[in-house]
């Protein structure tokens, strides 16, 4: 008897496949315009011109040259300010995402490799940072020690810390039990080493997956707390304090709001694909299905 494969799941293989497609060539050329932005903005983006203030984007009447996405309402060229808010939303993002990386990374190491109350103690903190919403914990700090780039970079590097502290733990526990780990403590190797030369080169690619998520949820909530006035502060661009600052002149001059809202919804949606990747790719069940 004859047998023909399903052509359902092969089509949705196919799409879910120029999806992330897509999405990768969008992370590429985000990071590139983010990284190239003093080179290829055609405006200073701190640089005002109240004869040019409000001017729509191109193929629009009153469109000024070269004002290609518009101007704002001081005059400033939008796109120029777009793209120089990726560059520091991505930096803060980065910076953040590596804190956390840090801070959790550490911490689930530690909690693997000792049991007891020192595991208990750093758990029970990752259920405090789980159940604590953490976005009015931001807005607190944020509130009390000023909306300064270091303090921003420090809670954005304390947002998802705990996501790396559970995945770290739970990967040293299962490692802890193969035979080779069981070899080298046998053989004498103390914690420290064992860490450094049979743990952590099989805890990098879950991290590289985890931080690439928690990339995308960090750009989120920078965006956020520069939306409310607590983040990156004037007459700095980013994406976030742009939409921002844009808002009050959505009916009349909706271009101020709209490009640099494109590009955060670009920028997660591509490197959320990419996590979705990567994370296919590292898990064999899923690479094989």
């Amino acid at each position: 008897m004859t047998t023909f494969a399903d052509p359902i799941p092969a089509k949705r293989r196919s799409r879910s496949d120029a999806i992330q497609k897509a999405a990768i060539a969008i992370a590429v050329v985000l990071f590139a315009a983010a990284l190239l932005a003093p080179l290829i903005v055609p405006y200073d983006p701190l640089a005002q011109s109240l004869l040019s203030r409000l001017r729509p984007p191109l193929g629009f009447e009153r469109y000024a040259p070269l004002h290609l996405a518009g101007t704002d309402e001081l005059g400033r060229d939008v796109l120029s300010r777009a793209l120089y808010g990726l560059r520091l939303t991505l930096a803060l993002a980065v910076a953040g995402a590596v804190i956390g990386l840090l801070i959790g990374g550490t911490l689930g190491l530690i909690a693997g490799l000792r049991r007891g109350w020192v595991e208990d103690t750093i758990m029970a903190l990752v259920d405090m940072q789980i159940a604590i919403p953490f976005t009015l914990v931001a807005l607190l700090i944020l509130s009390l020690m000023g909306s300064s780039l270091t303090v921003l970079v420090l809670v954005l590097g304390i947002a998802g810390w705990e996501q790396y502290a559970r995945i770290v733990r739970a990967e040293v526990r299962k490692l802890s039990v193969l035979p080779f780990l069981e070899a080298a403590r046998t053989a004498g190797a103390g914690p420290l080493y064992t860490a450094r030369r049979h743990i952590l080169p099989n805890l990098v690619s879950p991290l590289v997956v985890q931080f690439t998520l928690a990339l995308s949820n960090i750009v989120i909530l920078e965006s956020t707390l520069s939306f409310l006035g607590l983040g990156v502060q004037p007459p700095q661009p980013s994406l976030g304090s742009m939409v921002g600052l844009g808002r009050d002149y959505m009916p009349t001059a909706p271009w101020i709001v709209l490009t640099p809202a494109a590009l955060i919804v670009a920028l997660t949606f591509s490197v959320q694909t990419l996590g979705d990747w990567l994370r296919d790719r590292a898990d064999v069940r899923l690479r094989d299905r």
